[in-house]
């Protein structure tokens, strides 16, 4: 995935919950606030936008969280692969939430999250329904948002059916950051996934409405682009319907100014209640949409760690705290304390640099290597770009591919939590088994003798000897012993437990 060239410099191997050494500042045309030095003034600019978007940097999503308000309930489309429900803990996908808020709500929930997640960067409107669609409401909670904590990002997620109304305002706004839904650019296809829309007061179906959807979805993402607001573009793999012809849709983005395409898989499950899931259609295999976004890759700006957040998702990606900030235990009167968000962003402005510039190095070990070996390599991680998470404990696992290019993240795997109450269970460990399907290697930052001893029974080798350490280090040490003839040393100096 593409980056700004990004020059840093000695590395530190504390881990991310330790002070870090902070790295030597290097030479370069423009500096971002990180002590990173960007050698293009183009890059840094678009640095500078994105460096703590979780969603639009995949460095970013190490370090920083992302916050979804649930305040646009209505829309404007029916797509086949959504229902849009509520009071749903259990189901972590698009379109659910566990409670829609009002704006004021929504205000107060957003000052304590922002109070607890020093983390926190951004404040997104993705639904549940469409955020142009509910466009009172979206401004009202931006508005708020801006007033009370302004050096927060702002964005929106949308179908894009209503957006070319609302671009001006968007601007107006400083809303930097925009997501489009845009799975077609075939009306015939676009009538097998979007049933009827409804568009100037009037409602649509089948053909007509996909060829309406699709021409005001180019046309906001055309504003967009001559306004400079950066857009990514999400695009739902559907195996039969739309799978190939999203190659034909990621070119038509590219030439539109898209700044980045973000292909994800189906969900689809009859517990859903979605047209999709109640008919059989299949979700996409994991090597399936590898492959696509493969075909796609050299483009344009890939997302290859998108975890299809709820509407109400809060905290790191992968790491949803959304059940920690219940609405009725959060008190009427808030008191927002920056303190810990400032003392949060100078830890990373050091470890940040320390990372890319480990990154940098296992990569150039790698490569320099050349060979023409393979590894698929999961990782258990809590963020800070480290292998810090316990197996028993992990929910998702971020998957790498290692061969003579480097070191590339590639997508995660969802499972479910092994350990609970101490204990592992079985059942659990079969579907874990089945996620990792394909991967060579996992490394965590603890793993039991029997799960270790299951998972190399089907071929996957588990290892917590680089416990704390960078991930893109480990990956490399242990590339380095496979094709190389080098032992894979680990070099964490943090605790084993």
């Amino acid at each position: 995935m593409w980056e700004p060239e990004i020059k840093v410099g000695t590395t530190s191997s504390a881990p991310f919950d330790r002070a870090p050494m902070a790295p030597a500042m290097l030479g370069g045309r423009a500096s971002s606030s990180y002590g990173l030095s960007v050698t293009d003034d183009k890059d840094a600019r678009i640095w500078e936008r994105i460096k703590d978007h979780p969603c639009f940097s995949e460095q970013a999503h190490h370090y920083f969280a992302r916050m979804h308000v649930a305040v646009a309930p209505a829309c404007n489309i029916q797509c086949n692969y959504c229902n849009r429900k509520y009071d749903c803990t259990n189901e972590s996908r698009p379109g659910v939430a566990s409670v829609k808020l009002t704006p004021d709500q929504a205000l107060r929930k957003v000052l304590a999250v922002a109070s607890k997640v020093p983390e926190l960067s951004v404040i997104g409107v993705a639904g549940p329904g469409d955020a142009c669609y509910d466009w009172r409401k979206t401004v009202a909670t931006f508005e708020g948002v801006a007033r009370e904590i302004p050096d927060i990002k702002l964005c929106i997620s949308t179908n894009g059916l209503a957006l070319p109304d609302h671009v001006d305002e968007l601007a107006d706004m400083n809303i930097d950051h925009v997501t489009i839904t845009i799975n077609m650019v075939d009306p015939e296809i676009g009538a097998k996934i979007y049933p009827w829309i409804i568009h100037g007061h009037r409602r649509y179906t089948g053909i007509e409405a996909a060829r309406i959807l699709h021409e005001r979805q180019m046309l906001g993402l055309e504003l967009l682009t001559k306004r400079g607001i950066l857009t990514k573009i999400n695009s739902v793999m559907i195996p039969g319907v739309n799978d190939t012809h999203l190659v034909e849709v990621n070119r038509w983005i590219r030439d539109r100014g898209a700044f980045m395409h973000n292909v994800v898989p189906l969900i689809s499950k009859p517990s859903h209640g979605t047209y999709y899931g109640l008919t059989g259609q299949r979700c996409p295999e994991p090597f399936e949409l590898k492959a696509l976004q493969d075909c796609l890759d050299g483009n344009i700006k890939l997302m290859r760690h998108c975890q299809q957040c709820r509407a109400d998702a809060i905290g790191l990606l992968g790491g949803d705290r959304e059940r920690e900030f219940a609405l009725d235990q959060i008190s009427t009167k808030v008191e927002f304390d920056t303190s810990k968000r400032e003392a949060y962003r100078k830890l990373v402005q050091h470890e940040r640099g320390d990372q890319l510039a480990a990154k940098l190095d296992a990569n150039k070990t790698v490569k320099s290597l050349g060979s023409s070996g393979t590894l698929a390599v999961a990782v258990a991680t809590k963020g800070g770009g480290r292998i810090n998470e316990h197996f028993g404990q992990a929910r998702e696992l971020q998957v790498y591919a290692v061969s003579r290019k480097g070191i590339n993240l590639v997508g995660h795997r969802k499972v479910e939590q092994y350990c609970l109450v101490g204990i592992g269970e079985k059942a659990t460990l079969d579907h874990t088994i089945v996620a990792l399907d394909g991967i060579d290697i996992l490394l965590s930052s603890k793993i039991g003798d029997c799960p270790k001893k299951r998972l190399a029974e089907t071929g996957v080798r588990a290892s917590d000897a680089f416990s704390y350490d960078y991930i893109e280090t480990a990956i490399g040490a242990l590339y380095a012993a496979e094709f190389g003839g080098k032992p894979a040393m680990p070099t964490a100096l943090g605790p084993s437990n």
